[in-house]
């Protein structure tokens, strides 16, 4: 049975959160804390990520929250529920306040919220929103690199889709955030390591038709969960403090 999430008061340990110990108080250039909130719910885990950011202010340090869900479908703020296809409704389906269309969690997928201030100094500067995009996407792209996996971007449609092979153009990572006016974001990405992938069937997922969602393990790569997780929360952390070298201009 999944666990229910708390709401957590900014800056505070919410009950039943892991996380890193040993640290300061937040600074607006300390490194993201990881939270892991093991398997838990998506509707309570979507209430404490809109009440922390309720909470937050200019001195709360951003998190990244580590999570996989059971099975459920989320909609974004625009989704058309005509991408609900047949077989839908064995799952149950959650009306969210992010972008993008209809996507699916189920375990054996990393699921890391993003739970950051981008107007704040950081090492690499105040960040806009299709960079920080770009950063996530970076680090999804680095981390399947690193089980000899090649994904890319494609032009229009945030994600990550493989590069090459037999499932070359098929999806491997989704990514739908929320950044309210003052700069604050929440939701995140989405990487699939080792899952059931019939669900994807039941849906247009991202609001593409016949789009194929594969995970590490269809394309050839042996991984265990927790150590995807880790691997890509550090490797966020690690693309968002890098400092982007200037432009040249001759």
């Amino acid at each position: 049975m999944a666990a229910a999430v708390h709401p957590p008061v900014a800056g505070a340990s919410p009950a039943g959160l892991i996380y890193n110990v040993g640290m300061t108080s937040p600074t607006p250039t300390e490194p993201a804390l990881i939270r892991h909130l093991g398997l838990a719910d998506y509707d309570s885990t979507f209430t404490a990520m809109r009440a922390f950011t309720d909470a937050r202010t200019p001195d709360t340090r951003d998190e990244l929250w580590i999570v996989e869900h059971p099975p459920v479908f989320t909609l974004g703020l625009g989704a058309d529920r005509g991408h609900l296809l047949a077989g839908a409704d064995a799952i149950p389906v959650v009306q969210t306040d992010r972008g993008g269309e209809v996507t699916f969690h189920g375990p054996g997928q990393v699921v890391i919220y993003m739970l950051m201030d981008l107007r704040r100094n950081k090492p690499g500067g105040k960040l806009y929103a299709r960079q920080f995009v770009n950063k996530i996407e970076q680090a999804i792209i680095n981390v399947l690199g690193a089980y000899n996996l090649v994904g890319e971007r494609v032009d229009g449609a945030p994600g990550i889709y493989m590069a090459g092979g037999p499932k070359q153009g098929a999806k491997i990572a989704a990514l739908g955030l929320k950044v309210r006016g003052n700069g604050c974001t929440y939701h995140g990405l989405s990487l699939n390591v080792a899952m059931d992938l019939a669900p994807f069937s039941w849906i247009n997922p991202c609001g593409y038709a016949g789009l194929e969602t594969v995970d590490m393990r269809t394309v050839g790569a042996t991984a265990v969960l927790s150590d995807v997780q880790q691997k890509l929360a550090d490797e966020l952390i690690s693309v968002l403090a890098h400092v982007a070298e200037p432009a040249v201009h001759e």
